[in-house]
């Protein structure tokens, strides 16, 4: 099986475009920006998970899991970032 891959994301772009599989350039951009965002996102993800699992067993202190609220409620309140 031979596959052939555009020169740059922007002859990618072009040719989504061009096969109808995107309405327009700014579209097919935007989600390929999006894909390369997760998969950036999801090999640090990772990454951190096997640091922890390959690291020392600690026990969490009341400080620990108060600190851990703390952070997961700073995030959850945040507007999100395309937000208008």
């Amino acid at each position: 099986m031979t596959s052939s891959l555009p020169d740059s994301p922007l002859g990618f772009v072009a040719a989504q475009v061009a096969r109808g599989s995107d309405a327009d350039a700014d579209r097919s951009g935007r989600g390929l920006a999006r894909a390369d965002e997760w998969h950036w996102a999801q090999e640090r993800l990772e990454a951190l998970l096997r640091e922890g699992l390959e690291g020392e067993e600690t026990a969490f202190t009341p400080q620990d899991w108060q600190a851990i609220r703390q952070q997961a409620l700073a995030q959850v309140r945040k507007p999100p970032i395309n937000a208008v």
